[in-house]
């Protein structure tokens, strides 16, 4: 499984990334409210705003305009080592709408791929929800709890993957933590995940330069030496085509700066299963009913129809830290509809359990990481410390999102169980051609419900 780590990022010099404040522009939230419902079916609703990601914003010398990172490359006279770069870069403001295509408005988001601005072209996106007080993010316990949103996918062909999910992240985006890191969650910052990504530019309040590797496929992006590693619990991997819920646990605690075995890496080619060696669980144990042997469940024209809005319902059952089962729902056109079965043989069941899991990995012969990372019991206690709600969009420049929506691995057998995840062409989602084809496509996530379970939804 892939996550939103790989997003392709600004191109040209509004891609550049950094860790003080700048004045350049000024940092406007867009406003988003959301609902907070009780066992009584009463929803109250919330004040809250959306911050882009530090990874998008420009990054310049303190005071002034020289970027200290240009296309996917660190100024080494501004940036010798990652201290250095955080005492002389200023992070700036976003303007949402003109450069990054966000915009909110009442209780939607809507994420644009490609926006053309005046001096540069933003792919994709990456924003959290924040706090009413506009300087934290918000903060969710998930476990024993609902969470509902209504999404509308209908424009995101193969290649392309709204995501919708929570990661383990510091509330103040690190900034009592790191004395560095000036920005703190006001500018997106503190990001991690559970595939412990080195793409980010900073990471514990200092720049990723040391050892920043440019990408040979992606103009904007790079690999530093640092990972940042954290829980993940991915709600919603979609297109119009597949969709995914995985939960990820890791044996570390809250976001976490990883290097080498720990990030799951094996530069020296010494270890062959690092993948599952590192602090993550990287693969993490899916639901995705096309892998599940449900073909006609979800898609344009299907049971749940990507051609028009939806309603997304997860609940979480379990108490305290203790997670039991990850169950879904979907509400559209006035009816209720319970995730798929399972038609896998040897794999019973509609919702994300731990004997779900060991089944799944038995009979796809996947590594159970899922279960040496701790299981649910795992992602239990990181939603029980609190996690950050992140919405983005992104194609995949590793995997072109094969893995969500088509056959993968492409060297496998087709027809083997757990391969097939999707009707796209295994040639298809290739970033090249799906930010010139389908540069106007773009994902709504709007009217986000959470509280206990059963208030966030009306059966029928």
């Amino acid at each position: 499984m892939y996550s939103a780590a790989a997003l392709a990022t600004l191109s040209l010099f509004a891609a550049v990334r950094g860790q003080q404040v700048g004045t350049s522009q000024t940092e406007t939230h867009p406003k988003m409210s959301w609902k907070q419902c009780t066992g009584s079916g009463s929803c109250t609703s919330q004040s809250g705003s959306i911050t882009i990601d530090s990874n998008w914003r420009w990054t310049h010398v303190t005071g002034g305009y020289t970027n200290c990172y240009t296309g996917n490359t660190w100024n080494t006279t501004i940036c010798p080592d990652g201290a250095t770069c955080a005492k002389n870069c200023a992070i700036d403001g976003a303007d949402y709408s003109s450069t990054y295509g966000i915009t909110a408005g009442s209780d939607a988001l809507t994420l644009k791929f490609v926006t053309k601005g005046s001096y540069s072209t933003n792919i994709g996106s990456r924003t959290y929800l924040m706090a009413s007080s506009g300087d934290k993010y918000q903060m969710f316990n998930l476990v024993g709890k609902e969470f509902t949103f209504d999404a509308d996918v209908s424009q995101l062909p193969c290649g392309l993957n709204g995501a919708l999910y929570f990661v383990e992240m510091s509330a103040d985006g690190g900034l009592s933590k790191f004395s560095t890191n000036k920005a703190g969650a006001k500018y997106g910052t503190g990001y991690c995940d559970a595939q412990c990504p080195h793409d980010i530019k900073w990471i514990n309040g200092e720049a990723n330069a040391d050892s920043w590797s440019p990408s040979q496929n992606d103009q904007n992006a790079g690999s530093g030496k640092y990972g940042s590693c954290c829980a993940e619990m991915d709600i919603w991997e979609a297109n119009s085509v597949s969709t995914a819920y995985t939960p990820h646990p890791c044996s570390s605690t809250g976001q976490t700066r990883c290097s080498g075995l720990d990030c799951g890496d094996d530069p020296d080619n010494t270890h062959p299963t690092a993948r599952y060696e590192g602090l993550c669980d990287k693969d993490g144990c899916d639901f995705n009913s096309y892998r599940m042997g449900v073909t006609n469940f979800y898609g344009k024209g299907m049971t749940i129809d990507t051609s028009s809005k939806f309603t997304v319902v997860t609940q979480f059952i379990g108490s305290g830290s203790g997670l039991t089962e990850i169950k879904r729902f979907y509400v559209q056109g006035g009816k209720t509809v319970a995730n798929s079965q399972s038609t896998v043989s040897g794999v019973t069941g509609n919702s994300i359990t731990d004997a779900f899991c060991d089944a799944q990995k038995t009979a796809f012969g996947d590594t159970n990481s899922f279960k040496t990372k701790g299981g649910l019991g795992g992602i239990g206690a990181a939603m029980a410390r609190g996690m950050v709600l992140v919405m983005s969009l992104w194609d995949d420049h590793s995997v072109n999102m094969l893995w969500l929506d088509s056959a993968y691995p492409t060297d496998v057998d087709a027809t083997k169980p757990g391969v097939s995840r999707g009707t796209c062409a295994t040639g298809s989602g290739k970033p090249t051609d799906v930010e010139s084809a389908s540069a106007s496509a773009q994902v709504i996530y709007s009217n986000i419900r959470f509280g206990d379970i059963n208030s966030t939804f009306t059966a029928s």
